[in-house]
């Protein structure tokens, strides 16, 4: 960062965090923390569990960290108490025993050498490999601790498309591969160690417990009932093992970290019993119990045990389920997660039960994860990088602080809401086309019912649902680990395809949540960080995101700017409601939506200031590119802008109302027109028709509306010449010309290609923004160059060259499938 851009930016981080101090005494949860500082991340490995029900990450060291159980609460810190271990013993006496995990060091520092510190960590990391394929990892550990044994470990999530049932599910399971290759049998025992913790201070607050499940099936375990803090729900976990042919499982309850009472099963001795027997035995294990005191933390141990014979081979798997059925936001209402359908909401009971169903049903999961992924996999014309790039980002979507309720109303309600307000004046909305006034009337009656049906006071999409149509649920996710705030919609317009593709019910449902909120009025004032005072949300406009303390109930936790006057917001939802519709073929969705949409396009009106059917930007950052000012016509939000005139002549055809898509189609014309006319250079579509300094600034964002036509089937917005041309010069400037291609694409170049330094902005690589460039390469007919800019960005997020990230942020590499 330039100390020009620390001079732009000081002002408004000085707002942001004087408006954090005020809402933090307040308790509530920040958009945006720029104090905050954030671990190194660089060891992420594939995260465990299913779709909305808490997340729990494991690096690919083998530890567990990320605990993310409760809504934007991030707990990065690895609990070193939870890991597997290997006890392997030979008839000529020989033994080893090792901690599966290899920490480094300044993550062992400072552990209780007479706690978990007394175990032993001497796994050798340079003979172990790790592969991840989301939802799925393997670890394997090759002659380690016995040169003799490979242990390959194959970690499996219920991640599986067009699921919605075991999708919802906080489970996973570790299936452990033994192969012996010595000439004696060895004797092998595996250990599951886990803290009674959800990563946070409650850990050390007291009167945790813990009981052995109720042995079915052969599947034994530990239930750990954590009491949590700061008004947090309570959670329990299970660890289970089954028992098999060969296989032989004990359980140790509880055993104490930190300070201990005479008597208390420490760390130290758990790990000791397993050392030199093999398993637990009731009279030394079987004997802990009780709550744990304040200052003092508890775990719970499983062990399974098994002969391996030389030359053979034997299977041990393991299963980790946490189940906090409420999930409470910090303004007070609280909802049931969508899993709790199917497992009630008994917190000990559905643990239990999620960990034993996922033992014995594990390997039809994995059948199915596997046909989905095999037809990508064994498609040899498609570059090495790409599969690792399309699964392995689609874990925002479990990683992603995302959160799945059953779609019921709030189980509690602190407050009121905030009420209708007062509708937006529509009145500036006049057609100029035959038969546009009958609907512009029958489209405002339908508004008017449909907003007196909602009663504005939230926006809860499962109102919109149709008889026969099932209740999925609601869907939450955040924009980013540093950004809290729910569903930022200028985003998901990227993002979003992996959801169309893989779980549409999903993505209609948080579609209709958004056609709720463009109904929603919310005329309460408030600040921005800019300083500028607005309503938080107004009639007509789409909001920037679903809010953050009280999702559906106070949208637009986004306060840099007033996203009502956001110029690509409306165009975004009507072009991924048009696109859902003629993905689903869902008619109903499309009528149900229709009043939204049309509102969303009357509000949009407001904004051509000459009549010539295109939208102008008003010379401040009123897009998704939210510190890159913009004026005049633009390209990113005028070709947004026709495309979404496209698309509403469209949908108006689909619910039959005629004089609508007359008045949509012939205005699409003229502003189609118009945005070749003002913005093609000979070369590409320039930032704007401003005529400012930064104006001819090639932008790689320049034909997301050509993009989305495409992608919706709709006709190209730009001559396909004119198209082509432009790509090519964003490849030449935006991706070539930056570090060789080997970062993707950069927002802005400048005609000399100079990278455009007017914001920091212009100056970074969005991964999304990256991908949806490659995507439109490919309906252009140039799969050469859409590969070559997709891999910069995978070049940059993974390999040993790049960051060095285990992971990027973005689901958005699945929309190179759907273009």
């Amino acid at each position: 960062m330039t100390l020009n851009d620390i001079m732009a930016l000081g002002p408004l981080m000085v707002r942001m965090m004087l408006l954090n101090v005020k809402d933090s005494a307040k308790g509530l949860a920040l958009m945006y923390d720029p104090l905050k500082k954030w671990m190194d991340n660089c060891y992420r490995g594939v995260p465990l569990g299913g779709i909305g029900a808490g997340s729990i990450g494991r690096s690919y060291r083998g530890y567990f960290q990320q605990f993310q159980i409760f809504p934007s609460i991030y707990e990065e810190r690895p609990i070193l108490a939870n890991q597997f271990s290997a006890f392997i013993s030979r008839p000529s006496g020989k033994s080893y025993a090792t901690v599966l995990s290899a920490p480094k060091a300044d993550v062992l520092k400072g552990i209780d050498k007479a706690g978990i510190g007394s175990w032993d960590w001497k796994l050798k990391d340079e003979n172990c490999t790790y592969h991840g394929l989301f939802p799925r990892s393997w670890t394997v550990y090759n002659g380690e601790p016995d040169p003799e044994i490979k242990i390959t470990c194959r970690q499996i999530s219920p991640f599986i498309p067009h699921n919605y049932k075991e999708s919802s599910f906080p489970v996973a399971v570790f299936t452990f591969t033994l192969h012996n290759s010595g000439s004696t049998a060895a004797d092998v025992t595996l250990l599951f160690t886990w803290a009674n913790s959800v990563g946070g201070k409650s850990e050390l607050t007291g009167n945790h417990t813990n009981s052995r499940m109720t042995a079915r099936d052969g599947v034994h375990g530990v239930l750990l009932h954590h009491r949590t803090a700061d008004g947090h729900p309570p959670v329990t976990f299970a660890i289970a093992s089954r028992e098999t042919d060969g296989v032989r499982v004990t359980g140790c309850p509880r055993f104490t970290m930190g300070p201990s009472n005479s008597g208390d099963l420490t760390a130290k001795d758990m790990w000791d019993e397993i050392k030199k027997h093999g398993s637990f035995s009731d009279a030394g294990a079987g004997k802990a119990a009780g709550a744990s005191r304040p200052g003092s933390s508890i775990g719970a141990a499983v062990a399974a045990t098994t002969t391996v014979p030389a030359g053979g081979t034997r299977v041990v798997s393991f299963a980790l389920s946490w189940s906090c059925p409420e999930v409470k936001f910090p303004a007070g209402r609280a909802y049931h997660r969508r899993y709790t359908k199917f497992h009630g909401f008994d917190r000990d009971a559905s643990a239990a039960c999620l960990a034993h169903d996922a033992l014995l049903e594990h390997m039809k999961w994995e059948s199915q994860i596997e046909e989905w992924q095999r037809p990508i996999l064994q498609d040899n014309s498609l570059p090495e990088w790409y599969p690792v790039t399309l699964f392995n980002e689609l874990y925002y979507l479990n990683a992603g602080g995302t959160i799945w309720t059953d779609g019921q109303h709030p189980k509690k309600t602190s407050h009121a809401s905030s009420g209708p307000g007062t509708p937006y004046n529509l009145d500036t909305f006049r057609p100029d086309t035959d038969g546009g006034g009958s609907a512009v009337d029958g489209i405002l009656r339908t508004v008017t019912s449909a907003t007196e049906r909602a009663n504005s006071a939230a926006a809860m999409g499962t109102a919109l649902l149709r008889d026969g149509e099932e209740n999925v649920g609601q869907l939450l996710y955040l924009e980013g680990m540093e950004y809290n705030m729910w569903n930022t919609y200028d985003v998901h317009f990227y993002a979003s395809f992996a959801l169309i593709s893989l779980f549409p019910e999903l993505e209609l449902s948080l579609q209709r949540d958004f056609v709720r909120a463009v109904l929603f009025h919310d005329p309460r004032l408030r600040r921005t960080i800019n300083g500028a005072t607005a309503p938080r949300k107004v009639l007509g406009s789409v909001p920037h995101d679903m809010g953050l303390n009280d999702p559906w109930f106070e949208l637009n936790s986004y306060m840099l700017h007033d996203p009502s006057r956001w110029k690509d917001l409306n165009p975004k939802f009507v072009l991924q409601v048009y696109r859902d519709v003629v993905a689903t073929g869902n008619a109903g969705f499309a009528e149900a939506a229709w009043p939204a949409v049309y509102l969303a396009m009357a509000y949009m009106d407001q904004f051509d200031r000459d009549g010539d059917g295109m939208v102008e930007n008003e010379g401040c950052p009123d897009q998704t590119y939210d510190l890159w000012s913009v004026s005049g016509v633009s390209a990113y939000t005028g070709g947004l802008w026709v495309a979404a005139l496209q698309a509403a002549a469209a949908m108006a055809r689909i619910v039959g109302d005629r004089a609508a898509e007359a008045y949509f189609r012939e205005r699409y014309g003229r502003a189609r027109r118009v945005y070749s006319d003002e913005l093609w250079n000979g070369g590409y579509f320039s930032y704007d028709n401003s005529g400012g300094a930064t104006s001819s600034s090639i932008q790689a964002d320049q034909l997301a509306g050509q993009w989305y036509a495409r992608a919706c089937g709709l006709e190209p917005i730009v001559d396909e010449d004119k198209a082509k041309r432009a790509l090519g010069t964003v490849l030449d400037y935006n991706v070539m010309r930056v570090k060789g291609g080997g970062v993707g694409a950069v927002n802005g170049m400048r005609p000399d290609g100079t990278i455009d330094a007017s914001t920091t902005q212009s100056k970074e690589v969005w991964a999304g923004v990256t991908y949806a460039v490659a995507a439109t390469m490919i309906q252009e007919g140039m799969p050469e160059a859409a590969f070559k800019t997709a891999k910069g960005i995978h070049d940059a997020g993974w390999s040993k060259d790049g960051y060095g990230s285990a992971q990027l942020h973005c689901q958005a590499a699945y929309l190179l499938v759907i273009n």
